[in-house]
């Protein structure tokens, strides 16, 4: 219903094209009756005035003369035509709507483990595999709603560089400081990295707790079998897809003294990889350049989207009571200016 204290019925800006605009009509087809009562109460005192103009007079042609206050008898059946009017605009029902819509979601927990070692210095992926896999995984994060996503990064041993959060400007700032440099201990510790990510997502109480492992090669590294960590990470429902980045053979690896690049060979072994992800119960990928690892992440996405829940509140206000209240007001004047001396007073 209308708020009174918000709403002044006498303002003139009900009348306003803006007003009219900004209204939900919900019988909308009333308002073209309005244009129709004006034009037959404008053709009934055209009709009127005609007859009244052919009545016989007793006076001399040039003895008549117009008054001003002749105009006045138009007074009465123009405001009961402004009441018949306002009638129709009330029946229209003018109303606005406001909608709110809230959503949220009860979100999952993602652990992105990202390999650092030197052989992601390779350059079968561009910049780097390791600029390539930083790359995606900002696409990534961007893509979520209310996910918790923690970062562990890892070398010769691991890291955990930030906790499970929502805060996401802070994780594109911990994506854009990863470099080599972030961990001293060359190696491949695989083991050691899935130990730390599940330490973080333990007591995690999300409804899906996911782990995403980013690496080039074998486990050389560490105190903890990589077997041992996935079979620990399953055991805490945590699901884990791996992704082995890198081509077989011989590929690019720095620059020699002309600026020419030099090629080294490269392998890859999968097993330990297929072995986890199975363990984890997600899916193993081997991926050879930037859009595979671009399309493997999407894919991930897809699989792993929490279930958003939409709630919708509408706050309805009539604005029909101010035209009827001007339609009642215009009937007053009507019927002042038909039934009491003022209505005399014009007649004479």
């Amino acid at each position: 219903m209308l708020d009174e204290s918000k709403h002044n019925w006498l303002s003139l800006e009900w009348f306003t094209p803006t007003a009219y605009q900004s209204f939900d009509w919900v019988n909308g087809f009333v308002l073209y009756f309005v244009p129709l009562v004006l034009f037959l109460f404008f053709l009934r005192w055209l009709l009127n005035t005609a007859r009244q103009s052919k009545l016989p007079i007793a006076l001399p042609e040039k003895h008549l003369e117009k008054n001003w206050t002749s105009y006045l008898r138009i007074i009465p059946p123009l405001f009961f035509a402004f009441m018949l009017a306002l009638l129709l605009v009330t029946v229209a029902r003018p109303q606005r709507t406001n909608e709110q819509v809230e959503q949220w979601s009860e979100g999952i927990d993602i652990a992105l483990v990202l390999d650092i070692s030197e052989s992601m210095k390779i350059e079968d992926f561009k910049p780097n595999r390791l600029e390539a896999a930083k790359s995606t995984a900002r696409s990534f994060i961007e893509g979520r709603l209310q996910d918790r996503i923690g970062l562990i990064i890892f070398s010769g041993e691991a890291y955990s560089l930030a906790p499970l959060t929502t805060d996401y400007d802070l994780l594109y700032s911990f994506i854009e400081e990863i470099d080599f440099d972030k961990i001293e201990k060359r190696g491949t510790a695989i083991g050691s990295a899935l130990a730390v990510a599940t330490n973080r997502m333990r007591e995690s109480e999300a409804p899906s707790k996911v782990l995403i492992l980013i690496s080039d090669g074998d486990n050389t590294a560490g105190n903890v079998d990589p077997i041992t960590a996935a079979e620990l990470a399953s055991a805490y429902d945590i699901k884990i897809y791996t992704i082995a980045v890198g081509k077989e053979g011989k590929v690019p690896f720095g620059k020699d003294f002309f600026g020419r690049p030099n090629y080294i060979e490269n392998t890859l072994d999968e097993t330990t990889l297929r072995e986890i992800a199975a363990l984890g119960s997600g899916k193993f990928y081997r991926v050879e350049d930037n859009q595979a690892l671009v399309n493997v992440f999407e894919e991930i996405d897809s699989f792993e989207k929490a279930e958003i829940k939409e709630t919708r509140y509408k706050n309805t206000t009539d604005f029909y009571p101010i035209y009827l209240k001007w339609a009642l007001a215009f009937f007053v004047l009507y019927m002042l200016t038909k039934s009491t001396f003022v209505s005399n007073l014009l007649e004479d």
